[in-house]
């Protein structure tokens, strides 16, 4: 008996050469006990999943490579071909075809959760755990699979010991010193006010930097529902000469206590220093810590308080107490899109009370992942700050901000340089002073390299 491919796929069927016993005889045309068959595609991918279930590899690959050829059957011959590398151990070979599905369309749980069996059998737990809590949002899942999904997710958890985020490019910033927008201001002399014209170095000026981002996470399970934690963060951009360089360097120690598979807690201490203009501008010490539960299948709310004690090195007055309590909630929209929002209430004790304030404000944002590989984000923030006393050479009241944060990412993780992902994003801020010497505007774009591990 043999089997051989004699033509390639069509829109109207596959010729293939088979056994004279054939079921299809009665479409066949049989000469010296070969017989020659005719099946469409569907037919043709019918026997090679039959035969993959039958775990009869070798047989399905020559119907397979016969059905790639065919128009709208590129998703199934992926998958099977992968399915057939994940059991024979070519396991790169199955994480890429499971990938080149998943770029093209997200929405594909049961391929995610191939995907994800593959990464932990490729020893690549943080994967795996990204892979599951995507599919996890999918409300299709039976009850069944979703337990045993969030037991997959506590032991990869339990055991995932470090992760790393790491991107480099470039950033073209209208304002990288931050100044003002306008060119003049008034001061106060008595009851007479006078404008002044800014100098130049006072005003905000563009400029093209090199920018690095760099974040590490240590997780260490030290009892059954414990874990410590320690967290580091470093960014920073350089510009041509040393003046406006701004580097920032935080690190946060302490642990997690899981409550149940839905319900956490953490508790750390910070450190973070700061440098612009080659030299150290402040220093902060403090706590943060949070709490978040899982709702449904797809809602998760969570808060978090930072409270710290900064010490400013350019200004005594700026040194004190900066506190923050920030609210999340976060639905899935799908299983790779998710819409997060959530109000948030900041207060600075400073030394001098013109710089101490308090702002109350809110966030919202969307993103997730898209076909072919794109993955997206939208952000938006909005607030109002009021400061405790006024600064008498400008203005005999308080300061009062109106402020605007946005930012909009857009990337695409099937592209690989170097073994990185190009993204780019576009940030915008604005401040509406009622003194004018605060009134800022500032919008930056970064195109960069970007590598998860």
């Amino acid at each position: 008996m043999r089997m051989a491919l004699i033509a390639g796929a069509a829109a109207f069927g596959v010729w293939i050469l088979a056994p004279a016993a054939s079921e299809a005889a009665d479409r066949s045309r049989c000469s010296a006990g070969v017989c020659e068959l005719k099946l469409t595609p569907q037919q043709l991918l019918a026997a090679a999943e039959r035969l993959v279930h039958e775990q009869r590899y070798a047989e399905a690959a020559p119907l397979i490579a016969a059905l790639r050829q065919a128009p709208g059957y590129t998703m199934q011959t992926r998958f099977l071909t992968g399915f057939i590398a994940a059991q024979t151990g070519k396991l790169p070979e199955a994480a890429a075809q499971y990938r080149a599905i998943l770029t093209d369309d997200p929405r594909q749980t049961a391929v995610r959760l191939e995907l994800a069996k593959v990464m932990l059998a490729m020893r690549q737990p943080a994967a795996a755990d990204k892979q599951f809590r995507i599919a996890e949002q999918d409300a299709t899942l039976s009850p069944e699979v979703l337990r045993t999904i969030r037991t997959v997710r506590d032991t990869i958890r339990s055991a995932r010991a470090w992760q790393v985020d790491v991107s480099i490019g470039i950033a073209p910033d209208s304002n990288i010193n931050n100044a003002t927008a306008v060119d003049t201001v008034t001061v106060m002399l008595g009851d007479t006010p006078i404008p002044l014209t800014l100098d130049d170095r006072a005003r905000k000026r563009s400029g093209l930097g090199q920018t690095g981002q760099l974040s590490a996470r240590l997780r260490l399970p030290v009892a059954k529902k414990l874990s410590a934690l320690a967290d580091l963060d470093v960014s920073g951009t350089n510009y041509s000469g040393s003046t406006f360089d701004d580097y920032v360097a935080q690190l946060a120690l302490g642990g997690e206590y899981r409550f149940t598979d839905r319900t956490s807690a953490s508790l750390q201490t910070v450190g973070a220093s700061r440098w612009f203009g080659g030299d150290a501008v402040s220093r902060q010490i403090g706590v943060r810590g949070g709490a978040q539960t899982l709702i449904g299948t797809n809602r998760r709310i969570g808060f978090q308080l930072d409270a710290r004690r900064t010490t400013a090195l350019f200004d005594s007055g700026y040194s004190g107490w900066q506190g923050g309590l920030y609210g999340t909630y976060e639905q899935s929209l799908s299983p790779a899109i998710v819409l997060s929002a959530g109000p948030f209430l900041r207060r600075d004790w400073l030394n001098e009370r013109a710089y101490s304030s308090t702002e109350i404000g809110a966030n919202a944002g969307i993103g997730g992942e898209l076909r072919f590989g794109i993955n997206f984000g939208l952000s938006a923030g909005v607030s109002r700050a009021r400061y405790d006393a006024p600064i008498p050479l400008f203005d005999v009241s308080p300061r009062r901000d109106w402020r605007l944060v946005s930012r909009a990412t857009l990337g695409n993780r099937k592209i690989r340089v170097l073994g990185l992902s190009p993204q780019v994003s576009w940030s915008f801020s604005r401040i509406d002073s009622s003194l004018a010497l605060y009134k800022t505007s500032r919008s930056r774009f970064e195109f960069t390299l970007a590598r998860y591990f």
